[in-house]
């Protein structure tokens, strides 16, 4: 247990962008050949990797902040009504970017910290190996995720 100030530091030190699992995803895919844009702003929910090409995205979301049901998530149990809204505003803006994506012909990949973090991780090269053959074969949505088990 950490005081009010010292809490609010550490929240607002996470950051939305550049995330050790995103860096992961981007220098694999980089690697394999895929080449991608960042977090377009043009498109709804700001996508982590856009790939214009194969009209694609991926989202690399954390499983706190979207509200995933693994091992990974716990509501707090402080101030646990603005928690609540909160993720469930983030799960609100996740459907309603990854509908509008779908229904204007973009693919659209997910991919779960558990995938990557935590007892529930995979080998990241089966996660990079998922991506590659999810981005080359052409299906329309999928997600990859860890272990799951439980949720809010």
């Amino acid at each position: 247990m950490v005081d009010a100030a010292t809490r609010s530091r550490m929240m607002a030190a996470i950051r939305g962008k550049d995330t050790r699992p995103e860096m992961i995803l981007r220098q694999g895919l980089h690697s394999r050949g895929f080449r991608y844009r960042l977090h377009d702003r043009r498109l709804p929910g700001s996508p982590d990797l856009v790939f214009p090409g194969r009209r694609a995205v991926i989202f690399i979301h954390g499983c706190f902040w979207h509200g995933h049901g693994c091992h990974l998530f716990r509501l707090p149990t402080t101030r646990q009504e603005f928690w609540r809204a909160k993720i469930e505003g983030n799960r609100a803006r996740d459907v309603a970017a990854e509908a509008a994506l779908l229904a204007d012909g973009w693919r659209v990949l997910t991919i779960w910290e558990c995938a990557l973090k935590g007892r529930g991780r995979m080998p990241v090269a089966e996660v990079l190996d998922r991506a590659a053959d999810w981005l080359a074969n052409g299906s329309i949505q999928e997600a990859i995720v860890g272990e799951v088990n439980g949720g809010f």
